[in-house]
C-alpha cells in the first residue's frame, strides 16, 4: 500500500515542510546539547557571592571520539543567604492570657465552740393509750426519764397544764373536746420554747359502742311518768316494752322517753345516745301505736 502520493503536488509540500522542520529540530537540539565549538564563553547572568567560592569543574566524558568535552567553567556555586524580613511588631500579643492575682491567705480563724447538744428526754409510754371518743375528761400519764418542772405534755400540738411529779413522771388531763372523733392523737413532752422535746407516742382514739335498738313507738301514761316505749333489736326483730330506768343489753341505761325520741346512756363510759324514733310511727298518737298484748287478757266476748 503506497503511503504517499508524489503525484500530487499538495503532498509534495507536506513533505518538504515536514523534512524541514525536523531538520530544525534536530539542529536545534544539538545546538542545545552539544553546541558549535564557540571560544566564546555564555555570559554568566548569576549575581556573584560576597565571597565567591571558587568552582571545581567536574569533566564530563565525551559521548563519543568525535565530540569535543563540554567546558562548565562559567559555572560556579551558588551561596544562598535567606534575606531578613523585619516585620512591624504586632499591636497584641495573641500568647497574652489573663493571670489572676495570687489570693491573699486569710489569717486562720479559730473555730468556734462546738455547742453540746441537749440531754435526750425519753418518753416511754403513756397510759391510757386507748380510750374511746365522746368520752369525758380522763387524766394522762406519761412516764420517761429527763423530765423538768418547765415541760409540757402536749397533745396534737395542744400544750396542756402539766403537773410535775418526778423526773421520770408527769401527768395532765385531756378534755373532751380532744377526742370528739375516733382517730389517732399524738403526744410528746417539750419546754415552752421548743428548745428541748421529747420522742412521740400515740392515744388510738376508738369509736364507742352504740345500743342496736330502734325506737318503734310509745305507749303513753295520763301522768307522762310510766310512759312505755315500744323497742326493736335490729338482729331479730323482736319488740320489747322500755320503761324510764330500765337496762338494755346490760349496759345502755334508759333516761328519757317522749313522742321524739328514746334517751340512753352507756353506764360504763357515760355516753349519751340518742335514737330518734322510726319516720313510719310518728303519724299516729299514742293510742294509735300497737299495744303490747297482755297475757291475762280474756279473748272471749
Amino acid at each position: 500500500m503506497q503511503l504517499v502520493d508524489l503525484s500530487k503536488p499538495g503532498e509534495k509540500k507536506k513533505l518538504i515542510w515536514a523534512a524541514g522542520l525536523g531538520l530544525v529540530a534536530i539542529i536545534f537540539l544539538w545546538w542545545t546539547l552539544i553546541g558549535f565549538g564557540s571560544s566564546t564563553p555564555t555570559a554568566n547572568n548569576v549575581r556573584p557571592a560576597a565571597t565567591p567560592t571558587p568552582a571545581t569543574a567536574t569533566p564530563v566524558p565525551a559521548a563519543n571520539n568525535n565530540t569535543a568535552p563540554a567546558d562548565f567553567s562559567a559555572f560556579t556555586t551558588i551561596d544562598f543567604k535567606r534575606p531578613s524580613y523585619s516585620a512591624p511588631e504586632a499591636r497584641r500579643n495573641i500568647f497574652a492570657y489573663y493571670a489572676p492575682p495570687v489570693p491573699t491567705p486569710k489569717p486562720s480563724e479559730a473555730a468556734p465552740t462546738p455547742v453540746p447538744s441537749p440531754p435526750p428526754i425519753l418518753l416511754a409510754s403513756i397510759s391510757p393509750s386507748n380510750v374511746y371518743a365522746r368520752t369525758a375528761d380522763f387524766k394522762l400519764e406519761a412516764a420517761g426519764d429527763k423530765f423538768t418542772p418547765a415541760m409540757r405534755i402536749v397533745v396534737d400540738g395542744r400544750e396542756l397544764p402539766t403537773s410535775y411529779k418526778s423526773p421520770q413522771q408527769l401527768s395532765a388531763t385531756v378534755s373532751a373536746a380532744l377526742i370528739t372523733s375516733p382517730g389517732t392523737r399524738n403526744v410528746m413532752v417539750r419546754t415552752p420554747d421548743g428548745t428541748l422535746y421529747s420522742n412521740q407516742l400515740s392515744i388510738n382514739v376508738a369509736a364507742a359502742p352504740t345500743p342496736n335498738y330502734t325506737y318503734i313507738g310509745i305507749i303513753g301514761r295520763p301522768n307522762r311518768v310510766d310512759d312505755i316505749a315500744l323497742v326493736q333489736e335490729r338482729n331479730n326483730k323482736n319488740i320489747m316494752n322500755v320503761l324510764r330506768g330500765d337496762v338494755l343489753s346490760g349496759r345502755f341505761r334508759v333516761t328519757s322517753i317522749s313522742d321524739k325520741e328514746l334517751v340512753l346512756v352507756d353506764t360504763t363510759l357515760k355516753i349519751k345516745h340518742t335514737i330518734a324514733m322510726s319516720e313510719g310511727d310518728k303519724s299516729g298518737g299514742p293510742l294509735t301505736r300497737p299495744t303490747p298484748r297482755v297475757d291475762s287478757e280474756d279473748d272471749e266476748p
